[in-house]
Formats: C-alpha cells, structure tokens, sequence
C-alpha cells in the first residue's frame, strides 16, 4: 500500500502561519481584551484549514489535537485540585488565618519586600509557583488590597517569589524537567541557573524595597476592620495552619503534586466539619465543587475570599485543551521545527546559541502557551548545537529555564498566565510589568552567553568525542 508523503513546509510559509495565529491571538486578548479560549480556538481552526488546504491528511489534525492533549493531563488534573484546595483552605479559615498573622509579623512599610521574600522561602520548599500564589499568595494578595496598594504591584512580587523560589528548589517539575531534556544531573542544574536566578531575585527584591516601600504612615483603621471581620466569622488559630504543615511535610518526603493535593484537601475538609459539626455534607461538597462563597458583609473582604472550587478551574481547563490542541497541531505539521531547527544549525558563537535559545523558549510560549512544551521543543532543536559549540547541557538547562519556564506566566493566552489572572484576579497584561523576576532571568542569560560569565563549556576531550560519536552516526 503506497503511503501518501507529507507535503513539503517552507520555511517562509511556515513563518506566515506562526504570525496569523500570533496576530490572531494577540489582536484577541490583548488588543480586544477578550478571554483566550475563544481566540486560541480561532487561531486552531486556521491552522486546521490551512492545513487541509495543504494537503494534510485528517488522520495528521486528529494525531497532533491528541498527542498535544495527552502532555496536559496531568496538569489539568492538578489545576482541578488546586480550585478544590483554595476553596477548602479558605474554608477551613487557614488563608484567613494566614492574613491575620501576616498582618501582625509582617512591617507594613516593606510589605512588597517581605512578600517577596516569604513567597521564594515557601516556592523553594514545595517547589511550585502555582502552589505559592494560590495559597499564601492570595492571604497576601488580600493584605496588600487592604492596605491600598496597586494590585498589579503585589501580584508582581507574589508571582517573582514563588517563581524565584520554585527555580531553586530540586522539587520543581520544570526544574527536573529541563534538566532531563538537557541530560544533566538535576543539582548541577539548580548550581548552574543560579548564575541567573540569584541576580534576577536580588535586583526584584532592590525594585519592591524601592518600589514597596513608603515613609507615609498607612492607615491602620481599615487593617483593623479587616482583621475583625476576619476574627468574627472565620476560624483563626493555630489548627488552620494545620493544611500548610502538611505541604511543607509532604514536600519533605519528596511526595508527588497529586497525592499531596488530594491528601490536603482531605485534611482541609476534616477541619472544616471539626470546626463547623452543623455543617451538611452537601454544603461541603459545594464548597469543594462550586467554591467558597464568603458572606461577611464586608465587601473586600468577602470580594476578596469568594473563590476557588473545583468549577473555578474549568475555564482554565478549557483554555489547557486549546491551547495544547494547537500547540500539538503546530508541532504535528513540523511549523515550529521548520523555523527552529535551520536557527540552531548556523549559530557560531556561544552569545549567540544563547540568544537564539532563549528567544526560541519565549517563541514557543507565545506560540503555543504551554510551559513544558517550552522546554522540550527548544531542548530537542538545540541539544546538537550546543554540544557542537562547545557548551554543556547545564548551559543548555539555563536556557530553557531563562527563556521557558519563567516566560509563561508572562504570556496573556499561557497556562501560567491565565491560571495567575484566574487565581489573583489581575490580568495578565496588568502585572507582567512587576513580575521583575521573569523579565530579568532571559536578559541576565543573554548577557552571560555574550560575557562568557557563568557559562558552562564541555572540555575538549567531551566535545571532540561527542563530534566524533555524531559524524560516526550520521
């Protein structure tokens, strides 16, 4: 049986699809302001006709919407237990909890400064972003909109600590991660990015001091007010704080994102019936499924703690299914390798496979969204380059780190991004300026690659072998 051929993608023409769907998202969500899902779901169905057009089979639409699915389901299963664990920790009262704390230990002058710092401290012991600024990062949140500062402004510091945090710490999925794809141990890997990571942290703690910092005094009567209404209708004690434990001693065993989560939740809604008997089952299932429904009658406060749920997280469901659709479809009919692969065969210096990297990495997040297909795209297409440049998987691992992992909380249509605009309420386009962290790690690599600092080279033995094991097999 003849099998027919795929046909044959220019690199132009390849060049022209990426920029439709680029423009067709962008002039969506950040030039109409409309929510991602539907102008992702656009830029699919272009590309599927222009694919059918070309000659595609739809058995090839059908392969590449499923293979693209199948790398999120892991994910969207975690964001599902993430919407049942906010709504159970508010619940419960242990963000309440940690606000009223927050609000006793934590000097108000540097509120942006100590935000910063905590949120690293917790993202480095759990090793997610995404567990960060979904739990103490909305009791932090909430401060911060108490005491009138600008929500975009604190969503910066709470997203750049907990990714800051989540880079150095040797639980982090992407970390791992990036380190597979790179073939490096997962430690030498963590050493090596803190040639990036600990400039960008320390210049993002510099620019909250300066930009958090106030010498006026903040007026503590609407702090206070918060604070009792907190105390009159949650559960403030030592016994919330329970849930957190948990996760940190989780984290301590090295136990994976899913049964940690599940096991919390479990916890969570045992508090809630211990501190609430009168408390249907019924009632506390909706908690979980629809979210918890603050009713103090304090606006802030009960604006700030209605949310969560397992339904919170379907529109972020949708938008994974979408989006790792067309990033699968992108993938499938070889548009992304097309552009990627010629880039890395023609790069002669090491400032320059840097560069090409890392733009690549934010390429693929504004392209496809999806922060593992970041690192395992660009990690494929410049492996060979690097190695033939002299540079070693941990430079390699930097990259993809620099460029991939911290980008995607930055794109408007991203997981990362629209999980954050789900959780803290502040779009996309609004904190991006104040996620310092994410904006410093790609130009401080750049910089490194150019200046030979940090850089990690194979010595000659290593990279004359490694040529030689090539042009053998080829």
């Amino acid at each position: 049986m003849n099998k027919t051929k795929a046909p044959q993608i220019s690199t132009l023409e390849a060049v022209i699809v990426l920029l439709v769907v680029l423009g067709i998202m962008s002039a969506g969500v950040i030039g109409w302001g409309l929510s991602p899902q539907v102008p992702v779901l656009l830029a699919m169905g272009v590309v599927t006709a222009w694919a059918m057009l070309r000659g595609f089979p739809w058995s090839a639409v059908n392969a590449g919407i499923k293979e693209g699915i199948d790398k999120g389901i892991v994910p969207i299963f975690i964001f599902i237990l993430i919407g049942a664990m906010i709504s159970t920790w508010i619940a419960a009262g242990t963000i309440p909890t940690l606000m009223v704390i927050g609000f006793k230990i934590i000097n108000i002058q540097w509120f942006l400064p100590s935000v910063f710092i905590v949120c690293t401290l917790v993202g480095a012991a759990v090793g997610s972003a995404f567990t960060v600024t979904s739990t103490v990062g909305i009791a932090f949140f909430g401060m911060g909109v108490t005491m009138n500062l600008n929500p975009a402004l604190v969503a910066g510091a709470i997203i750049s600590g907990g990714i800051f945090g989540d880079k150095l710490s040797p639980l982090s999925e992407t970390n791992n991660l990036a380190s597979a794809v790179a073939d490096t141990d997962l430690f030498t890997h963590i050493k090596h990015i803190l040639w990036s990571t600990l400039p960008a942290g320390l210049i993002s703690l510099g620019l909250f001091a300066m930009l958090g910092h106030s010498s006026t005094e903040t007026s503590l009567a609407k702090i206070n007010q918060t604070v009792a209404v907190l105390n009159g209708h949650f559960s403030i004690s030592a016994l919330a704080l329970l849930p957190i434990v948990l996760v940190f001693v989780c984290a301590g065993f090295k136990m994976p994102a899913i049964p940690t989560m599940l096991l919390n939740i479990f916890i969570s809604a045992g508090l809630i019936l211990f501190e609430q008997p009168e408390l249907s089952l019924a009632k506390l299932t909706a908690i979980i499924n629809t979210g918890f429904v603050s009713k103090t009658g304090n606006t802030s406060v009960d604006t700030l703690l209605s949310r969560g749920g397992i339904v919170s997280m379907m529109s972020m469901v949708a938008l994974i299914v979408v989006t790792l659709s067309l990033g699968g479809l992108l993938v499938k009919f070889g548009l992304i390798n097309q552009i990627m692969t010629p880039v890395a065969k023609h790069l002669n210096s090491d400032g320059k496979l840097v560069l090409a990297g890392v733009l690549t990495c934010i390429g693929v997040n504004v392209f496809v969204g999806e922060q593992f297909l970041s690192i395992i795209l660009p990690g494929r297409a410049f492996r060979q380059a690097f190695n033939d440049g002299g540079l070693s998987g941990n430079a390699l691992g930097r990259v993809l780190e620099d460029g991939g992992t911290v980008i995607n909380y930055l794109v408007p249509w991203g997981v990362g991004g629209v999980f954050l605009t789900t959780t803290l309420g502040v779009p996309t386009v609004l904190y991006l300026p104040f996620v310092f962290f994410s904006l410093l790690c790609p130009v401080i690599s750049v910089i490194s690659g150019f200046t030979g600092v940090g850089m990690a080279h194979l010595n000659q033995r290593t990279a004359v072998k490694t040529k030689h094991v090539t042009a053998t097999e080829v």
